[in-house]
C-alpha cells in the first residue's frame, strides 16, 4: 500500500440523467466530457493529468498537486457554467446538461483496488449527492451548476481567493444523510444566481402541520435571547411581559436572569 496523498477532489453529477433515453444518455456522456475538457483548457488546466473515477452520469476527479485550488473554484467552475448555459440555450429541457459540483480536499489513496479509499472521497461524494444541492439547482431552471464546497474549502479558498465567485453568494447548509450517520456543514451557491431569493421548501425546513414544538422552542429561545420581541407583549428595561392582556393570569415575563418568571398564577413554561 502506498502512502495516501493530500489532494483536491472534485465530484460532478448530472441532473436527471436516469430520465433520459438511451440515445440522450449517450449524447450527454459525450458532451459532458467535451465541456469539462473545454472549460479546463480555457483556464489553463490540462484534463489529461486528472485522475478520475467515471460513472455514467458523472465523475470523481483527483487533481494534480500543481493545480491551484483558487483556479478550480474561481475560474474553472464559472467557465464551465458559461459553457453549460450556452449549450443548454439551444436544447429542450430533457436534453440539457446541468451539474452538481462538489469540491473538498483531503487524504486519499490513489492505489485502491476498486476506487480511491479515503474519508475525503466519502465526504465529497456525500456533498455532491446532498438534497439541498439538488433542490437549489432545480429551483433555478436556467442555471448550469450548483456548487457545494466543504467548510475547509470555503474558509481557505472562497473567502481568501474568490476570483469570480464572491463569498457572499454562498449559503451555509447542513448536509445530512441520516441512514449513513452523516452530517456535515457545507457552503452552497448556484453559479450566477442569487440564493438570497431561494426558499428551501424541504420537509426538514417545514415541520408537518400540527407539529409546532420545534418552532415554538426556537421562538421561545429567540425571545429569551432578545433576538425578536415578544408579539403583543410589553417590554420594560430588560423584562418582557407576554400574554393576552400583558399582565394577568397566564401571562409570562421573560427577563435577563435567564429563565421565565410566571405571573398571575399561570403554569411555568
Amino acid at each position: 500500500m502506498r502512502h495516501p496523498e493530500r489532494r483536491l477532489l472534485v465530484c460532478v453529477d448530472m441532473e436527471r440523467y436516469s430520465r433520459r433515453t438511451n440515445l440522450q444518455q449517450y449524447e450527454a456522456q459525450h458532451d459532458f466530457h467535451r465541456l469539462l475538457r473545454e472549460a479546463a483548457g480555457d483556464v489553463g488546466m490540462d484534463r489529461v493529468g486528472w485522475t478520475t473515477q467515471q460513472s455514467g452520469d458523472g465523475e470523481l476527479a483527483i487533481l494534480p498537486h500543481d493545480i491551484p485550488e483558487a483556479r478550480v473554484i474561481g475560474r474553472f467552475v464559472p467557465e464551465l457554467n458559461r459553457l453549460l448555459r450556452r449549450y443548454n440555450a439551444s436544447r429542450l429541457p430533457a436534453a440539457r446538461i446541468r451539474l452538481r459540483v462538489a469540491v473538498h480536499q483531503g487524504m486519499v489513496h490513489l492505489d485502491g483496488a476498486n476506487g480511491f479509499p479515503g474519508q475525503a472521497v466519502v465526504l465529497v461524494s456525500r456533498l455532491c449527492d446532498a438534497e439541498p444541492v439538488r433542490r437549489a439547482l432545480a429551483a433555478f431552471p436556467e442555471a448550469g451548476i450548483a456548487l457545494v464546497v466543504s467548510a475547509d474549502i470555503y474558509r481557505d479558498v472562497v473567502t481568501e481567493y474568490p476570483e469570480e465567485l464572491r463569498p457572499d453568494r454562498f449559503r451555509r447548509i447542513d448536509v445530512v444523510h441520516a441512514s449513513k450517520g452523516f452530517q456535515e456543514p457545507a457552503w452552497l451557491c448556484v453559479v450566477d444566481e442569487d440564493l438570497a431569493s431561494w426558499v428551501d421548501g424541504s420537509p426538514e425546513s417545514n415541520p408537518p402541520a400540527g407539529d409546532t414544538s420545534d418552532v415554538s422552542a426556537r421562538r421561545s429561545r429567540a425571545i429569551r435571547d432578545g433576538d425578536i420581541p415578544a408579539p403583543g407583549g410589553i417590554r420594560t428595561g430588560d423584562i418582557t411581559v407576554e400574554g393576552q392582556n400583558a399582565i394577568g393570569p397566564g401571562a409570562t415575563a421573560i427577563g435577563s436572569i435567564g429563565r421565565d418568571a410566571n405571573l398571575g398564577g399561570g403554569t411555568d413554561r
